[in-house]
């Protein structure tokens, strides 16, 4: 019992568990830098700040989250990246599809980069039949 005490003791005066980070993606992967989507008819664009720490600042209408993703170092051989983004804070305002996101959500798209560099589809699976984008990169602007 006196080592059971002992144990939780040195727990408690530890201070809280930390969980660990997501793993950084490599220092010159694609995705990382600043990326914009802007819906067809203009009315609204969202801004992805992707950066290398692996986490990820949003920007959507009055909405602005940060969360944080995992992309592997190469695509699939089918080309495709595959995202997964957990959200970690949201200031509770509507997005561009007038949605208000909730902290703790997860998603898994699939990347695929155009050859330039400058674009991006996000789909949500491995295929183009449905994608999203493009998303092109915002250049001169730090991450």
């Amino acid at each position: 019992m006196r080592m059971l005490t002992g144990l939780l003791l040195s727990l408690s005066l530890a201070g809280p568990l930390a969980f660990a980070a997501p793993p950084a993606p490599a220092p010159n992967h694609p995705i990382l830098g600043i990326w914009k989507l802007t819906l067809p008819d203009g009315s609204c664009s969202e801004t992805y700040r992707f950066r290398g720490d692996g986490t990820t600042l949003v920007t959507s209408a009055a909405e602005v989250s940060e969360s944080e993703f995992t992309i592997p170092a190469e695509p699939s051989e089918k080309g495709f990246y595959r995202l997964v983004d957990t959200i970690v804070k949201d200031n509770g305002k509507e997005d561009c599809m007038g949605q208000v996101m909730k902290v703790g959500t997860s998603a898994t798209n699939f990347i695929r980069f155009h050859p330039s560099g400058a674009l991006f589809l996000m789909c949500a699976t491995e295929s183009m039949d449905t994608c999203i984008g493009p998303f092109q990169r915002v250049m001169g602007q730090g991450t």
